[in-house]
């Protein structure tokens, strides 16, 4: 049963032949949250690789080549700052889609994240047609949430 913020949605058109894969990295130590997000994002026709911290998640990285990556700021063993700093400092996956998933609404927590390099912040529960806009590239901002500003 997924979370209430994370319905079971119909998928989107499926995507045309020859179409590049649309492949997302989700790392979340939730593993309710990561379960979630996976099931959601593969009913939208995504590639997902879903991890539970930051070492795993840059391992995954290298061997993935995700299109987009959603990280929970408060991983351990590395937190999602620093990977977002990593990716950032690595020509080979700096254009990546970073997006920050958080449980505080601190805007502390917002500003770190976009200073480490995060596209967009997010506060759990997602919105995930919100979500949806982001990877899909057709959300006008970061601040297209308006919980979050």
């Amino acid at each position: 049963m997924l979370p209430p913020a994370l319905p079971t949605l119909p998928p989107k058109d499926p995507p045309s032949r020859g179409a590049p894969p649309r492949r997302v990295l989700v790392a979340d130590d939730n593993a309710y949250m990561r379960k979630a997000l996976d099931a959601v994002l593969r009913a939208w026709d995504f590639d997902v690789v879903a991890v539970h911290d930051g070492p795993a998640a840059l391992a995954a990285l290298r061997e993935v080549s995700p299109h987009a990556v959603v990280l929970d700021i408060r991983l351990p063993r590395l937190d999602g700052l620093e990977v977002a700093r990593r990716i950032r400092a690595d020509p080979a996956t700096s254009g990546l889609l970073l997006i920050a998933l958080t449980g505080s609404r601190d805007a502390r927590d917002r500003a770190a994240s976009l200073d480490a390099g995060f596209d967009h912040h997010l506060v759990k529960p997602v919105d995930p047609e919100l979500l949806r806009a982001l990877l899909d590239g057709s959300a006008a901002s970061e601040a297209a949430d308006p919980a979050d500003l």
